[in-house]
């Protein structure tokens, strides 16, 4: 069985964004935009019938996760040096002694210590995991790449087969959603 490497480089995945990387509890940048750039390569086993697997659901899922960072101000959740918090109708960013408000409609927190390429490209990883029918896909390797402009790309590699859990979590939700119990193994019917 031959092995090969798929490259979703579609010049629709892309999301125009506004952040500030944060590099310590004193120091940021400004707040400013980017036009972000997402490819992804899979690595995979060619079958018999001369296909790896349909890549759409993957085109398709990243496209979705792209359109959601889209015309956002990018804000990290986890990030050590800054609180976030709704007050009075808005989202204030609050930064050493800098208050930053944004309307809540104009900001997405994303579940990430910094916004930049790094972090975007495995945050991008872990959300296509989350979907059963990709975290099931026989491949060897996935990566997802993230540019925030020309010549300027960070990547994360995620090895599915190592994962067992990742693939039992999958499983379970597959057969969740089939109406099938995980905790006991009894099949819907």
């Amino acid at each position: 069985m031959a092995r090969t490497t798929i490259s979703i480089t579609k010049e629709a995945l892309h999301f125009a964004a506004a952040h500030f990387t944060i590099f310590s509890a004193t120091e940021r940048e400004n707040l400013h935009g980017h036009n972000f750039q997402v490819a992804a390569d899979i690595d995979a086993d060619v079958g018999e019938d001369g296909l790896a697997f349909d890549y759409n659901l993957i085109k398709r899922t990243l496209q979705t996760l792209c359109d959601g960072l889209d015309e956002r101000t990018l804000l990290p959740g986890r990030s050590p040096h800054l609180a976030i918090k709704e007050e009075q109708g808005y989202t204030v960013a609050i930064f050493d002694d800098e208050r930053i408000p944004f309307l809540p409609r104009d900001v997405l927190t994303l579940p990430v210590a910094n916004i930049t390429v790094e972090a975007l490209a495995d945050w991008l990883g872990g959300e296509l995991f989350k979907d059963p029918d990709i975290a099931t896909l026989d491949m060897h390797r996935l990566t997802v790449k993230v540019s925030s402009g020309a010549g300027q790309w960070a990547q994360s590699s995620f090895a599915p087969e190592a994962s067992i859990f990742q693939r039992e979590t999958a499983e379970s939700i597959k057969k969740s959603a089939a109406g099938d119990n995980p905790a006991t193994g009894i099949a819907a019917r």
